[in-house]
């Protein structure tokens, strides 16, 4: 991505809020017109005091009252109605990014860092909006600042002004130079404390199993190393801005110096008047504000300006799984589910399935076993479209899921997972997941058949007990009751159980079982299970080894097969 180009690619967010930036605008037009009467004032006001004319004075005094006044309305109206577009702006960024990235496939999401996209969705986006904020809200207004002042300045005198200006180019062309190092040590910066989000987010949903190997101080030494990077990149920043303000600075100055020097001179020359010298002092004075913002605010466009490359990066990256442009709406199934001639990989050097072959039909249970890294899980995964198959295709009533969406296809699948995922929120919440709105009765009969009722009616608040982070104040048995009511009140046709009670003791699996017996009652289920005695009962159980079924058939059948499957029942006994 080009660095010169990257703040154009805001120009779409910027369009619907052209009415407010134009208000806005338009108040910063009349806020700059008061800047050269001021000066005025103040020479009059130079003059007067010579004369001691005291009601001269006064009069001017009530005048610059009510000029601070009218001035004052202008900027408020200036400064809320950019707040708002550049706050407009920051949230639209802020919903298509979050928007964008919940559409990126799984293998993305495996190797991007959760604490990276957490600081880009929220420090690099409210940058992006500061700095948009600030190009209208101070950038532009000092830029007319500057014009209609140094306008002014030419109009008392010209020859003054033209030889002060000299150093104009020096300056611009100094800011430039300091502008693009600050681009490169932003970058730098932002992209440590994106490394340091991230070590944090892994550490803390850790924190159990750093406590447990007393790796505190292991911890800690990565944490500093991190932080050490991250001031060093900051300092680096910081160092640029401070020499830039001490050579713009001294520029300054030497201009003030110069300027009295001619001044004097023009005087001399009676080219200009003691009163008109002081309205011009009044008006260089004026211009000392608006350099030193507009210095500031493009320090603050170059390091926004690598928010906004962060950004459109993550909008750049398209995801894997896609649906076919005329892809339909899948049709309430019965649940036949066909694989046919299934190849899977997740790199070209290693295959994971190879040539699966798998008929279920409405109703059956069917039961994968295998080794782990056998292509399980793998298996189920290219059912949801999580990823897609290098060659074959999967059918659902004789439908390819590749020609239809992908809400549709997932709303008719359930899936109740090894490891349960709850968010923060309520116990009835977190059942209905993914529905805005639900019916207390209907949660409450799910959880009814998923064991989860008589526990949940034993909280404090019952359904409206609030869910900590990940649900660390339940145990496993009621999470994943939790996930099983989930489950039911989706309604799915097909479900996917993913080693639903591997973690869990055998008071809690009891339960857990009993509720999944419910649940799999004229449903379509798969079953993954390292534990056997949970799948004897399967209508068809699959032995999976190195991505390839080497065997299939109920429980008994691969007992009296005496292979593969047998030698794992004998081991588990």
């Amino acid at each position: 991505m080009k660095s010169r180009s990257s703040y154009w690619l805001l120009l779409p967010y910027l369009r619907p809020q052209t009415a407010t930036i134009s208000l806005a605008l338009g108040c910063t037009i009349v806020f700059t017109v008061f800047w050269p009467i001021l000066a005025w004032l103040a020479g009059r006001m130079a003059n007067y005091i010579g004369q001691g004319d005291v009601q001269s004075i006064a009069q001017l005094a009530i005048a610059t009252v009510v000029v601070f006044l009218l001035r004052g309305a202008v900027q408020y109206g200036q400064d809320t109605l950019m707040a708002k577009a550049a706050l407009n702006i920051a949230l639209k960024l802020r919903k298509e990014v979050y928007s964008h990235l919940q559409k990126l496939s799984l293998n993305y999401f495996q190797s991007a860092k959760t604490g990276d996209l957490t600081y880009r969705l929220t420090e690099d986006i409210d940058r992006i909006g500061e700095a948009v904020n600030k190009f209208f809200h101070q950038f532009v207004p000092c830029i007319l600042q500057l014009i209609v002042v140094l306008g002014y300045m030419f109009y008392l005198n010209w020859q003054l002004t033209s030889a002060t200006l000299i150093i104009a180019p020096v300056m611009a062309i100094i800011i430039g130079t300091f502008g693009e190092q600050l681009l490169r040590f932003s970058r730098r910066s932002q992209n440590r404390i994106s490394n340091l989000s991230a070590l944090l987010t892994e550490v803390f949903s850790g924190i159990r199993l750093v406590q447990a190997f007393a790796a505190e101080d292991y911890t800690l030494q990565r944490f500093t190393l991190e932080a050490e990077d991250n001031k060093q990149a900051k300092y680096l920043t910081e160092k640029v801005k401070a020499l830039q303000f001490v050579v713009v600075g001294f520029l300054e100055a030497t201009s003030v110096v110069f300027l009295f020097f001619l001044g004097a001179w023009q005087i001399n020359q009676d080219n200009l008047t003691g009163s008109q010298f002081v309205s011009y002092v009044a008006a260089v004075a004026l211009l000392i504000d608006p350099i030193s913002l507009t210095t500031s605010n493009y320090n603050e466009f170059k390091q926004g300006q690598a928010s906004v490359d962060r950004i459109f990066e993550l909008l750049e990256i398209k995801p894997t799984i896609v649906e076919s442009k005329d892809a339909i709406e899948l049709p309430k199934i019965t649940g036949k589910v066909e694989y046919k001639e299934v190849i899977f990989s997740y790199n070209p050097e290693q295959i994971v399935l190879n040539n699966i072959n798998l008929l279920a039909y409405p109703g059956e249970t069917i039961a994968l076993v295998g080794m782990s890294g056998a292509g399980k899980s793998t298996l189920i995964n290219l059912l949801s479209r999580f990823y897609d198959c290098n060659r074959g295709n999967i059918y659902l009533d004789g439908i390819d899921i590749n020609q239809v969406t992908l809400k549709s296809l997932r709303q008719q699948i359930g899936i109740v997972p090894q490891e349960t995922v709850l968010f923060s929120g309520t116990i009835a919440e977190n059942i209905a997941f993914g529905k805005t709105e639900f019916e207390l009765e209907e949660i409450e009969n799910a959880a009814k058949i998923a064991n989860a009722h008589q526990f949940i009616t034993e909280l404090s608040q019952g359904y409206y007990t609030y869910v900590g982070e990940r649900g660390v104040n339940l145990s496993g048995g009621q999470r994943q009751r939790i996930a099983i009511a989930r489950a039911i009140l989706a309604n799915p046709r097909i479900l996917i159980l993913d080693e639903a009670t591997s973690a869990l003791d055998s008071e809690s699996e009891a339960l857990v079982q009993e509720a999944m017996m419910r649940i799999m009652e004229n449903r379509t289920v798969f079953v993954i299970a390292h534990r056997l005695g949970t799948v004897k009962n399967a209508d068809k159980i699959l032995v999976l080894e190195k991505g390839k079924i080497i065997e299939s058939g109920t429980h008994q059948e691969l007992l009296t097969l005496n292979s593969r499957y047998a030698s794992f029942y004998s081991q588990q006994l």
